[in-house]
């Protein structure tokens, strides 16, 4: 019996498009990527170790990844309810908060960080408030947190939006007359068909506040061993013109940024394969 013959695409070119973008890939990702990577290894595995787990490095090392998770994590919560709310609801305004959204991808990052720290500073409009009730903004690792929340909610916005609009109110009516409360609506109903698209935002926001360096710097006080990033101790041995010590850290963010973000793909990868099984499973006859 002959094999059944595929359909001829609409589109043809899969060879040519799969050519194109792994030469693409390869020009912007894979060879710097490689070339940073094989400059490190002049130096040897046990000099690179030397130079990440020194106390200078290792606390610039959690302030960065610390910063960012916590960032990441408030606009995982805080962008959900933007995004439900600009697509649920009319309201007077609507379209400014809208743009409003997109300000920090137009906005350059030092301007950024210096409105930030203008805002934050002892004598700013917020931080005059603040900081005699004891709450130290601008020039702490409370300071980076602020700017990397600021830089990286329309990465959640923009995700979750087409995933939520996508979604039928007729859904959460249906929950409503079976007798489920709102919490149970959105924990039971809602929240495991939007949590993959959720994850993608958490993890694009985390991407961004890993390698930013414009808005943070102005805010951040840059005190080592206490607000200090990781992109700046960079930055500060290349202009100490310590190639080899830049370029060992450079590798071992990149190391540590590669298992976190394959490990969020991971979860959010099961995260979609168990809500699509429970879809399934649904409307099985």
């Amino acid at each position: 019996m002959p094999a059944p013959r595929k359909s001829p695409r609409v589109l043809p070119g899969f060879g040519l498009g799969l050519g194109y973008s792994l030469v693409y890939l390869s020009l912007v990702v894979l060879i710097p990527l490689g070339a940073l990577v094989l400059k490190s290894s002049e130096l040897g595995l046990a000099e690179i170790i030397h130079i990440a787990t020194g106390e200078r490095a290792l606390a610039a090392m959690r302030v960065t990844f610390g910063a960012s998770l916590i960032a990441a994590a408030v606009n995982a919560v805080f962008g959900l309810i933007v995004a439900w709310m600009l697509v649920r609801y009319d309201f007077p305004g609507k379209r400014l908060i809208d743009s409003l959204v997109d300000l920090p991808f137009a906005l350059p990052t030092a301007v950024a960080g210096i409105t930030l720290a203008t805002l934050y500073a002892g004598n700013g409009w917020v931080g005059r408030w603040l900081e005699p009730n004891g709450l130290k903004v601008a020039y702490t690792p409370i300071g980076i947190v602020v700017a990397l929340i600021f830089i990286g909610l329309p990465f959640v916005v923009r995700t979750l939006q087409p995933v939520i609009e996508d979604i039928e109110p007729e859904i959460e009516e249906a929950a409503a007359s079976l007798g489920a409360s709102r919490w149970q609506t959105f924990f039971k109903v809602l929240l495991p068909g939007i949590f993959p698209a959720l994850l993608t935002g958490f993890t694009l926001a985390f991407s961004r506040a890993l390698g930013e360096y414009g808005s943070v710097i102005f805010i951040a006080g840059n005190m080592p061993l206490i607000s200090e990033i990781m992109p700046l101790l960079i930055i500060s041995k290349l202009e100490q013109y310590d190639l080899l010590g830049a370029t060992a850290l450079a590798v071992v963010m990149l190391a540590i940024s590669f298992v976190l973000l394959l490990a969020i793909n991971l979860l959010q990868w099961w995260a979609a394969n168990r809500h699509r099984g429970e879809v399934t499973e649904a409307v099985r006859p």
